[in-house]
């Protein structure tokens, strides 16, 4: 039985993660949808990026290199983020952008793997993942880049005794669907490959689980609420961090950069992947959210999750005949999806500018998908409800037909 908005608000009333709500900035009578882009701003980020500005760079200078911890930023707050991804202090990295990652430990790894001259990518990762792929076979020279996904082969077919790593996203950009990210390192691995994941969709969505992965990279600007433009970050795991090389290969990575020496020498373990100055200000901004995640369930994150997206997929079942157009791609099996639910229509761009105007804010993406990120310490039951609702009548009415949304705008 679908709930009603009273029942949600019941729901709402006794949720453990409830009291983090008020940890969040949001803007008034508005759902944000749009944490699986950019998370909301914890409240006390503008109170400790001013410290970092106006204390330790206004008044203490370059000692703050050491008095406020700068120099270590890269690795301490690799430290808070890695119990978010099931892995070990000393075993992240945190720093550059996802992109910059990417190429970090593919170029790192294709060598572990002498021989071997097939990169296995997915067709429908998150751009940037192929293009950095293309980027590293052309910088390295005679590898050829092997498509998984809908356009592709599947993996199992792909995987072969050429095959030196797979790079995929543990949660699909578009739709939302979850991979098994045991089973599927676990075959990768049997086939002699590495395997990398991109983990971008999936912390501060659900407990994640490095597990026996080689490699990973992801972002904190979403879930994580680090705010745009937040220090990324990468996992090696131990049995590789000696042995592998960065070839970005930066003062901030060598063993002794204090001893000026000419020549590089990469410090041990994973801060070898450090490369240039961190930025300091968007490290302020990020270790403040981690100030609240480091309070948080990961399981209570998880459970919160599928009730609310299970919610919202049960609600237009019921609010949106099928006849208009909405056809949902995201599992419902509810094991199987991040923390997203997506749906295709052909009018999708307008359909969501007709939301926003609505105080609903999710997004879109091509060709037709229309994406709704879930984020369970801001989101409430009642906040799905009412974004369902609109929703529906914005289909039911046609709403979407309005000329002024059929102007393309920037939409990140």
């Amino acid at each position: 039985m679908v709930l009603s908005r009273a029942e949600c608000q019941d729901l709402d009333a006794k949720d453990p993660l409830g009291a983090f709500r008020d940890e969040f900035s949001l803007p008034p009578g508005v759902v944000y949808l749009l944490g699986n882009s950019l998370g909301a701003l914890p409240r006390h980020t503008p109170e400790r990026v001013a410290h970092a500005v106006e204390t330790e760079w206004g008044v203490h200078l370059g000692a703050s290199w050491n008095t406020a911890g700068w120099w270590d930023m890269p690795q301490s707050t690799g430290d808070r983020i890695a119990p978010l991804v099931g892995a070990r202090p000393g075993d992240v990295l945190a720093g550059d952008s996802t992109s910059v990652n990417i190429f970090k430990v593919v170029t790192a790894a294709l060598p572990l793997r002498p021989g071997r001259r097939v990169i296995v990518s997915d067709l429908d990762n998150f751009p940037t993942d192929r293009y950095v792929v293309e980027g590293a076979a052309r910088a390295l020279g005679a590898y050829e880049i092997r498509d998984v996904g809908e356009a592709g082969s599947s993996l199992e077919d792909a995987l072969g005794e050429d095959v030196a790593l797979v790079l995929l996203s543990h949660v699909d950009y578009r739709t939302g669907e979850a991979r098994d990210m045991a089973a599927v390192t676990e075959l990768v691995r049997a086939a002699g490959a590495l395997m990398v994941w991109d983990l971008c969709h999936s912390a501060g969505a659900l407990p994640v689980r490095v597990g026996e992965a080689d490699f990973a990279v992801g972002c904190t600007y979403k879930y994580l609420n680090g705010g745009p433009g937040a220090p990324a970050y990468l996992y090696v795991a131990p049995r590789h961090q000696d042995a592998v090389h960065n070839v970005l290969s930066g003062w901030h990575g060598h063993a002794a950069p204090f001893d000026f020496e000419p020549h590089y020498r990469p410090a041990p373990g994973v801060r070898r992947f450090a490369t240039g100055s961190p930025p300091i200000l968007s490290y302020a901004a990020l270790n403040a959210s981690l100030d609240i995640w480091e309070r948080v369930d990961l399981d209570e994150v998880r459970a919160k999750s599928l009730a609310l997206t299970s919610l919202f997929i049960d609600l237009l079942d019921d609010l949106v005949d099928p006849g208009l157009g909405l056809v949902l791609a995201t599992p419902r099996d509810p094991e199987r999806r991040g923390s997203q639910v997506s749906y295709r229509h052909p009018q999708g761009y307008p359909v969501v500018r007709a939301l926003a105007d609505r105080g609903v804010v999710g997004d879109y993406r091509e060709p037709d998908f229309v994406r709704f990120g879930f984020a369970p310490l801001y989101l409430r039951h009642v906040d799905v409800h009412d974004a369902a609702t609109a929703l529906a009548e914005v289909l039911r009415e046609e709403l979407w037909r309005d000329e002024r949304y059929a102007r393309r705008l920037t939409v990140t």
